[in-house]
């Protein structure tokens, strides 16, 4: 029974997700449908942060009873779910060009200034694979670009996970090293320079010899982009695809 109650649920959540569950009742008209819940739930995510979205604080927002979220949202894992669609959003137009790297690159920078803009979809657990209309329009985008590589479907997939797995790892990296230094009033390339300053005056040269070499290189003086890594790890991953359509 309870393999069969969690399929139930999960086909209760992609229902919702696709906007086909919600039915016509009796009676006076509901002021809630799943649009209005979820875009409230994920104007408090944004506010106060996720670990406050909880159905009593959305009702409370709403000016409704908690109970009455229920003829809309099956639990508070399924709502978070419906956030994560929603604040996505779909992807941007991408012109096809013929350059698949380009292409990539801009759906990448993309999905990096959505991350940037809701941080706490990274805080939320992986689920699962793709499912909702927003989540399925972006991994339609990715695939789109890799159409003419050459390469087959299994390597798309696998391209896919790999550059959406590197985009949610580097704005997670950025949002936590931002949180670290957001008393100090310090841009993330001043409070690399003042680490790497004050750290290669501390430790052995002749211990650490490359350690000491690459704090006192000069990376991370004030005039460099606000996230270089994103850029290059990016790169270096796209490398790595270019060799594999090479080799294909």
């Amino acid at each position: 029974m309870t393999d069969e109650a969690d399929r139930g649920d999960a086909q209760a959540t992609l229902l919702r997700l696709w906007r086909r569950s919600e039915r016509a009742t009796r009676g006076r008209p509901s002021v809630l449908d799943v649009d209005s819940v979820v875009a409230a739930a994920v104007a408090l995510a944004d506010r106060e942060g996720v670990a406050n979205v909880t159905l009593a604080n959305v009702a409370k927002d709403l000016g409704v009873t908690k109970m009455s979220l229920y003829r809309h949202i099956g639990s508070k894992s399924e709502l978070l779910e419906l956030m994560a669609d929603f604040a996505i959003g779909d992807p941007p137009p991408v012109v096809s060009t013929g350059d698949w790297r380009a292409e990539l690159t801009a759906l990448a920078e993309a999905n990096r200034d959505v991350l940037m803009s809701h941080p706490w979809l990274v805080e939320l657990p992986l689920s699962g694979p793709p499912a909702g209309p927003h989540a399925v329009a972006w991994m339609d985008a990715i695939l789109r670009t890799l159409r003419d590589t050459g390469l087959d479907w299994g390597t798309r997939g696998g391209v896919l996970v790999l550059v959406s797995g590197y985009v949610r790892l580097a704005c997670a990296q950025a949002l936590q090293l931002a949180e670290g230094r957001k008393d100090s009033g310090l841009s993330q390339a001043q409070s690399e320079q003042a680490y790497g300053k004050s750290l290669a005056e501390l430790i052995d040269p002749e211990r650490f010899p490359d350690a000491v070499g690459f704090l006192t290189s000069g990376l991370g003086t004030p005039d460099q982009a606000e996230d270089p890594e994103f850029g290059f790890g990016l790169d270096v991953l796209l490398n790595g695809v270019a060799a594999l359509i090479d080799a294909n």
